[in-house]
């Protein structure tokens, strides 16, 4: 298996982020633990939200996480799929309206 700088047992470790500031780290979880309880929006409906944004962050710790956890909570892979692309386009969208402040600039600059 290929070494990547990413390693999956990582992400069992996760808990321990507490032991070099336990307050805070703490903080994190009570406050993460409460967004992920059922409320207005389904723990499933969170779990897919939570997928796409994995994937518009980049972050392999939260893509494999959330790719389990929805599976768990019967979300199918069509689904995932639909909304890693809609975290795609909503990406590229604000990459591309930031075009228009450098059109501001050009405009500005040629005056």
């Amino acid at each position: 298996m290929a070494k990547t700088y990413y390693d999956p047992a990582d992400l069992r470790k996760f808990g321990s982020i507490t032991e070099w500031n336990e307050e805070l780290g703490n903080k994190f979880f009570d406050y993460y633990g409460k967004v992920f309880e059922e409320g207005t929006l389904t723990a499933r409906e969170k779990s897919l939200i939570a997928l796409a944004v994995a994937h518009t962050e980049q972050c392999p710790y939260c893509i494999d996480a959330y790719t389990k956890d929805g599976l768990q909570r019967g979300i199918t892979k069509e689904e995932m799929m639909e909304a890693v692309h809609v975290g795609a386009a909503i990406k590229g969208g604000a990459t591309l309206v930031h075009g228009v402040q450098m059109m501001n600039k050009v405009n500005k600059l040629e005056m």
